[in-house]
């Protein structure tokens, strides 16, 4: 499931959150914010254009109101996918980059969060990364996931799914803020992958904090 509009519509590149900042997490680059006294983390998988995207970022200064602490790494190591970049097309680019690898460095990454204390980590996968988090969530290695507008999927991995109507793929963090409609319905999938989040890492925190 993957299709031209996977890269349609590209977002800012420039973040301006003044919440978080860039630290390197088991050998990545990557956006933290959020207390790192939490014992809940929230891992925020991106899109092909990377860990730079500047509303991804506001979601993850958003998801912090939440208690958790909140990583986007960046797995493409500088090198996002370029619609203007003639030479390196989608096909081309993702020989280098594909969600097989995210899902190994993912791996790294729970690692890290886990030997800093992290009890429960929950998953959220963009597009490119939806099929990331689904590989996490298959092997257990997650307690929570949430895909929005995902690629690379199957119909199995994304049964009983909410649809959100007349918006282009991406929206979640590809809007406009001009646009009322696809900004209150980012805002509404914002709110119901925070209260996902909220309901079983906390629920699972609960548990593994009594053994």
């Amino acid at each position: 499931m993957s299709g031209p509009e996977c890269c349609s519509n590209p977002p800012s590149l420039n973040p301006t959150s003044v919440v978080g900042h860039v630290e390197e997490v088991s050998g990545f680059k990557a956006y933290v914010t959020g207390s790192a006294y939490s014992n809940q983390a929230v891992l925020l998988v991106s899109d092909v254009y990377g860990y730079e995207a500047a509303n991804l970022r506001k979601l993850a200064d958003k998801v912090t109101a939440a208690r958790f602490y909140v990583v986007i790494p960046d797995f493409f190591h500088g090198d996002p996918y370029d619609p203007q970049n003639a030479e390196r097309p989608l096909p081309v680019w993702i020989k280098d980059h594909g969600p097989d690898k995210g899902f190994e460095d993912a791996k790294r990454i729970l690692e890290s969060l886990k030997s800093k204390g992290i009890l429960t980590v929950g998953a959220a996968g963009f597009c490119w990364g939806a099929k990331v988090v689904v590989e996490l969530s298959k092997l257990g290695l997650i307690q929570a996931a949430v895909l929005l507008h995902p690629t690379f999927v199957t119909v199995d991995d994304i049964k009983r799914v909410k649809i959100f109507p007349k918006v282009s793929h991406g929206w979640t963090v590809r809007y406009k803020v001009e646009d009322e409609f696809v900004v209150k319905s980012a805002e509404e999938a914002h709110k119901d992958a925070i209260e996902w989040f909220s309901k079983y890492l906390k629920s699972w925190n609960r548990v593994l904090s009594s053994l």
